[in-house]
C-alpha cells in the first residue's frame, strides 16, 4: 500500500509539472497569435482586393498584353506549395494540411504523380519531413521561411516559383494553407497560384441575364497603358498573394497550438482530480488497515 500511494504521489507530481508547461506554451501562444492576427487582418483585405483586379484583368484582356503568367497549359508538370509549421503541439493542424495535400493529388494529378511529375514545395519542417520520409518529389529551397517570416524572403520565394512556371518546369502551382478565422477555427484551403485564374461568369439565372456579363467585362481605365502596368503588377500581386498566405499560415499556428494546449490544460486537470480521488482512496484504505491491526492487536493482548 505505501508503494501505491508513492506512485499515485509520484504522477500527481508529474502531471503537474506538464501542466504548468502547457499553461506557459498557451501564454506565449497567446501572445505570438495577438500579433500574428494584427498582421493577417490588415494584410487580407488588400489582398484579396489586388487579386480579385487581377483577375478581372486577366479575364478582360483583349490578347495585346503580356499574360504568359495566366497561360492554361495542359497540367503535365505540378507543384504544390504546402505551407506547414516548424514546431509541433498544435493538435492536427499540420496532419490536416498533408492530408488535404494528398488529397488533391488524389483527387486531381493522380495520374501526374504517377509520372513523378508532382514536386512539393514544403514551407515548414513538419511538412518537408513529412514529405521526405515518405519519398515524394520535394523542392528543399525554402522550407525555413518562417525562421524570419519577411515579405523579402517570401518575395524571393515567390519570384522563383514564376520563374520555374515562366520556363515551362511547371505548369500548374497550387497553394495548401490554412486561412485563419478565429482562434479555435482554421479553414484548409487549396488555392491556385499560377496561372492565374480567370473569373468564370456564373450560369445566369432568369430575370437577371446582363449581370454575370457586366461583371465580367467590368473595364479599367490604364495610366499608363495596359501592358507596361501588367508588367510591373502582376509579379507585385502575385507576391502579396503568396505572403498573405503565409500570414494566414503563421497566425492558424498559434491559435492551433494555443487551443491546443488551452485542452492539454484542461485534460492535466481532470487527471488530477481522477489521481487525487485514488490517492485519497488509497490512504484511506491504508489509515483503516492500520485501525484494524491496532484495534485486533489490542483485542489479542486483552485477551
Amino acid at each position: 500500500m505505501p508503494g501505491q500511494l508513492k506512485e499515485v504521489r509520484n504522477r500527481i507530481r508529474s502531471v503537474q509539472s506538464i501542466q504548468q508547461i502547457t499553461k506557459a506554451m498557451k501564454m506565449v501562444s497567446a501572445a505570438k497569435l495577438r500579433r500574428a492576427q494584427d498582421a493577417i487582418l490588415q494584410m487580407r483585405p488588400y489582398a484579396q482586393k489586388l487579386q480579385e483586379m487581377l483577375q478581372n484583368i486577366v479575364s478582360n484582356s483583349t490578347g495585346d498584353s503580356d499574360m504568359s503568367l495566366a497561360d492554361q497549359r495542359p497540367a503535365e508538370k505540378v507543384l504544390l506549395i504546402v505551407i506547414t509549421s516548424d514546431r509541433g503541439l498544435c493538435g492536427a493542424y499540420n496532419m490536416n494540411l498533408i492530408k488535404l495535400a494528398k488529397q488533391t493529388i488524389r483527387e486531381k494529378y493522380q495520374d501526374q504523380f504517377n509520372k513523378g511529375n508532382v514536386t512539393m514545395m514544403p514551407i515548414g519542417k513538419k511538412g518537408y519531413d513529412h514529405f521526405t520520409r515518405h519519398n515524394f518529389k520535394v523542392n528543399k529551397g525554402y522550407r525555413d521561411l518562417f525562421l524570419n517570416l519577411s515579405f523579402e524572403d517570401v518575395q524571393k520565394a515567390s519570384a522563383e516559383v514564376m520563374k520555374d512556371f515562366l520556363d515551362k518546369q511547371y505548369d500548374v502551382v497550387e497553394i495548401i494553407y490554412s486561412q485563419f478565422k478565429n482562434a479555435v477555427t482554421q479553414i484548409f484551403q487549396v488555392e491556385r497560384f499560377l496561372p492565374i485564374p480567370k473569373i468564370t461568369p456564373e450560369p445566369q439565372v432568369a430575370g437577371s441575364h446582363h449581370s454575370d456579363e457586366k461583371k465580367l467585362k467590368a473595364d479599367f481605365i490604364f495610366e499608363p497603358d495596359e501592358i507596361t502596368l501588367i508588367t510591373e503588377l502582376m509579379p507585385k500581386i502575385l507576391n502579396t498573394q503568396f505572403f498573405k498566405a503565409m500570414l494566414d499560415a503563421n497566425a492558424s499556428e498559434h491559435g492551433a497550438r494555443m487551443s491546443s494546449m488551452d485542452k492539454a490544460s484542461d485534460n492535466a486537470d481532470e487527471l488530477l482530480r481522477s489521481y487525487r480521488i485514488s490517492y485519497n482512496r488509497a490512504r484511506q484504505a491504508a489509515i483503516t488497515t492500520e485501525l484494524t491491526e491496532i484495534v485486533s492487536g489490542a483485542a489479542a493482548l486483552e485477551g
